[in-house]
């Protein structure tokens, strides 16, 4: 018999930290929001509005972990019974009654849902990480399935789909996230195949669909022999199999503590308290549940096997390549190559319990893969999210061997002309509009955009090429690739639509005209500017009253050496197909020679004993006043000037910089133990 699916039962549990109170709701009711700090804005808030909400301090959190995650299962679990399933709310943040802010009301309407199916523990709190960066993005509810529940899979089903057609009346024009963890992946997918009609977002972390090929089917069987008082072991023992525990206890460590030994320290105080939690793995899955719980799964991914072909659903797999218990990397590309919409991140140092270990947060990942929306289609502008300060962080000391190698020289000229050794010289009113030159290979996009963050909380939202965004310039075996993190930075495919949208919203924008043929341009052409002749973009700036910034970059030849460049390989019959990726990016369809012609190839370069980079954003130029075409054209052709002009006075003074080779600078910089730049030339 199937158990009732919409019990009406709400109870209360007090973990023993007070602000980790979970709500349990089985009535059905998905609307109750409880908001956090959003990042969100309303629909009717202005940019300057969002960024002035970003300026204000943080509330201080204490970092969760797996500790935390067994004492409240354990906490949860006391008021076991045998069922039914039921939906809870994480109350990690005030409710909506002890809060009257009118962007908080706005928001609670306007919040996708996020569903959490969980796996085999089947408590729900496998997003216990998460739930404070997932608090401002979704309304978030997670399913509780009872210890003693015997609800079979047809019957869970039934409950999520359930869920998901209630919400679905609700709010037709939403899009509804399932993010299915092992087993709850299984759910996810039936769901999506039965309901191909409906606009779900999937989120499967290793997916259970490979249980046939778990390289512990043979132990299953023989669970079944081990004594009841000597099974309580047994989920302890599994534990280690099922995740890493140094990255497990890692998770609670401030992610901004650099520290090498003060890190290590606090890693091994968290792997102390976390050890002696793990043998309550016995609690939350006995041995008479463990049977129960193999049964459903393998109903699970038989049914979710035999309709992936249903599937209509946007579908994001996050697979973990060290996974002891099922083959996540290998089932991911299985699954990528079967269903019709699906991307894969694999985390490469990540065990089974992907969720519970260090690492991006799920809010973070689902953001970097632009797949986070609130709509049918995706709003460059209005499902944007700005950075959090632990994604910032993130982002820029991925950057930090490249930085500590190049030591970039940033420069910025105020309206009189002076140059300064900062970035206090650019405008803080936006919008702002910064054009200037490409490096080979855009070196120096994340240097730029990561620094003018930094010093001026500015968000310089880049215009990129869209075959970026498609699967070939993604690698799969990353959990943040390049074109993950520029877009988590507001990268965007560069359209007339997308840059009126950016523009006309107050949102700064990072243009660069010469394009992929600037980007990827011959030997010899390392600072020649390749602009089409029309100056549409001044025109657009005027439009909106845009203040247009123009930048110079240099230092690619102290970088890199271009051993084949575009020519050279479409003459070589082995690296052609290899190496060219598109001829034609169809962008520059009105213009005509060099500037139309923007094949897309991966040239070959050689890195040199590094030099270093140099920017320079030079005064701010206005567009008040430009509405004829020849005005802009005037304006258009001061622009490049002023970036020409950048250019030659960095490689002129770039000379009378005595840190400029490398050598001397590591040297000076080592002897301040790295917390200080070596000087440059006097501007």
């Amino acid at each position: 018999m199937v158990t009732d699916t919409k019990p009406n039962i709400t109870d209360e549990f007090d973990s023993p930290h007070d602000k980790k109170k979970l709500k349990i709701n089985g009535n059905g009711s998905f609307r109750e929001r409880i908001p956090g700090k959003s990042r969100i804005p309303p629909p009717n808030s202005s940019w300057d509005e969002r960024k002035e909400e970003e300026k204000e301090e943080e509330e201080e959190k204490v970092p969760t972990s797996i500790h935390d995650y067994m004492e409240q299962s354990l906490e949860l679990i006391k008021c076991a019974d045998g069922g039914p399933p039921r939906w809870f709310c994480p109350l990690n943040s005030p409710s909506p009654s002890s809060s009257s802010s009118s962007s908080s009301k706005i928001l609670a309407d306007s919040s996708p849902l996020l569903l959490f199916v969980p796996g085999m523990d089947g408590t729900g709190l496998g997003l216990i990480l998460h739930h404070e960066t997932l608090a401002p993005l979704f309304e978030v509810r997670c399913l509780h399935i009872p210890v003693m529940d015997r609800t079979p899979f047809e019957g869970l089903l039934e409950l999520v789909e359930g869920a998901v057609k209630a919400e679905h009346g609700l709010h037709p024009g939403r899009p509804i996230f399932l993010v299915g963890d092992s087993f709850g992946a299984t759910l996810a997918l039936a769901v999506a195949a039965r309901n191909p009609s409906l606009d779900l977002v999937l989120i499967l972390v290793n997916p259970a669909t490979s249980i046939q090929r778990s390289p512990l089917q043979p132990l299953f069987p023989v669970l079944d022999l081990v004594p009841e008082d000597a099974f309580h072991y047994v989920p302890y023992l599994l534990s280690f199999t099922m995740g890493d525990p140094v990255r497990m206890a890692s998770a609670k460590i401030p992610k901004d503590l650099q520290q090498p030994f003060e890190r290590s320290q606090k890693v091994a105080d968290s792997l102390v308290d976390m050890l002696p939690t793990l043998p309550g793995l016995g609690r939350i899955i006995p041995k008479s549940s463990l049977g129960w719980k193999l049964k459903l799964i393998r109903a699970g991914a038989l049914y979710a096997n035999s309709r992936l072909h249903a599937v209509k659903a946007e579908v994001l797999v996050l697979a973990s390549m060290k996974d002891q218990m099922l083959p996540s990397a290998e089932e991911a590309k299985r699954l990528k190559a079967a269903l019709k919409n699906c991307k894969v991140r694999i985390f490469k140092d990540s065990g089974h319990t992907l969720l519970l270990e260090d690492g991006p947060s799920l809010a973070t990942t689902i953001k970097s893969a632009l797949m986070y929306r609130r709509s049918k289609e995706r709003d460059v502008v209005k499902d944007y999210v700005l950075p959090t300060k632990e994604e910032f962080h993130r982002q820029y000391e991925s950057t930090r061997t490249l930085r500590h190698l190049v030591s970039p020289v940033f420069l910025s000229t105020d309206k009189n002309g002076q140059v300064i050794k900062d970035l206090s010289a650019i405008p803080d009113e936006e919008p702002l509009l910064f054009v200037g030159n490409h490096m080979l290979m855009g070196l120096e996009l994340s240097l730029i955009v990561g620094e003018i963050y930094k010093q001026k909380k500015l968000l310089a939202r880049g215009l990129a090429h869209p075959l970026l965004f498609s699967h070939r310039f993604h690698s799969e075996y990353s959990d943040q690739g390049f074109i993950d993190q520029i877009g988590l930075f507001g990268a965007t495919p560069v359209t007339g639509k997308n840059f009126y949208k950016l523009l006309s919203s107050k949102h700064s924008v990072l243009l660069y005209p010469g394009g992929a043929r600037e980007a990827l341009h011959r030997r010899g052409e390392e600072y020649k500017l390749f602009w089409p002749e029309q100056s549409e973009f001044v025109r657009m700036a005027a439009r909106f009253g845009a203040t247009i910034i123009p930048f110079s970059c240099v230092g690619e030849d102290d970088m890199v050496e271009l051993v084949m460049d575009y020519d050279d390989i479409r003459s070589n019959f082995f690296l052609k197909d290899r190496l060219v990726l598109t001829t034609d990016s169809n962008l520059r369809s009105k213009s005509a020679g060099e500037v139309a012609n923007q094949p897309l190839y991966l040239p070959v370069f050689a890195p040199k004993v590094p030099g270093r980079f140099y920017c320079l954003f030079g005064a701010p130029i206005s567009t008040a006043g430009i509405q004829e075409r020849k005005h802009a054209d005037s304006l258009y052709l001061k622009v490049k000037t002023q970036v020409e002009l950048g250019i030659s006075y960095l490689l002129q003074k770039r000379g009378q910089d005595p840190y400029r080779s490398a050598l001397p600078r590591l040297v000076y910089e080592a002897s301040w133990g790295g917390t200080k730049q070596g000087p440059t030339f006097d501007p």
